[in-house]
């Protein structure tokens, strides 16, 4: 049996263009040979795509399944130990990002329940300006100031709608 050559370089061009990869990776079926060599049109090539004659070869890359089981560690809090650490702790938890979701928070619950009337505005002014000052370590903690405080308004608005009809 003897091997010919043919010359297919235009028809790799055009498949390759078809497929959105490099010449490198076209791959021409060995059988059908002589059927791409007469295909001399995109729409010729295209039916050979299609039929499976011309194909793209898969690109190589790099496997990140050591990378995900890795990820799957630290989720649970492994390898986060003394020895894996490159940073102060300011750099990877930055205490002005710690500060600044702390009082977002704070922020947001004073103005909820000010919104919705469970405290007076005096009682929010108040708040706000001891949240600010730093003195709530969380939303917990101001949560229990409140309660503790007593500083919650009662809803009585359909009580005092009856008592006066």
């Amino acid at each position: 049996m003897k091997v010919v050559k043919m010359n297919l370089i235009v028809q790799k061009r055009i498949a390759a263009d078809i497929l959105g990869c490099s010449k490198k990776r076209v791959v021409f079926d060995q059988e059908r040979l002589s059927d791409i060599k007469e295909a001399i049109t995109k729409a010729d090539l295209r039916g050979l795509v299609s039929e499976g004659a011309i194909h793209k070869v898969q690109k190589k890359g790099v496997s990140r399944v050591r990378a995900k089981q890795k990820h799957e560690q630290r989720k649970k809090g492994r390898q986060r130990g003394q020895g894996k650490r490159k940073g102060t702790a300011n750099a990877r938890n930055p205490s002005k990002r710690e500060w600044i979701n702390k009082i977002r928070l704070q922020r947001r619950l004073l103005k909820t329940m000010k919104d919705n009337e469970l405290i007076l505005s005096d009682v929010y002014r108040m708040l706000y300006l001891k949240a600010k000052g730093g003195f709530f370590r969380s939303k917990k903690h101001l949560q229990h100031y409140i309660a503790e405080n007593k500083l919650v308004q009662r809803k009585e608005k359909s009580s005092e709608k009856s008592s006066n009809l």
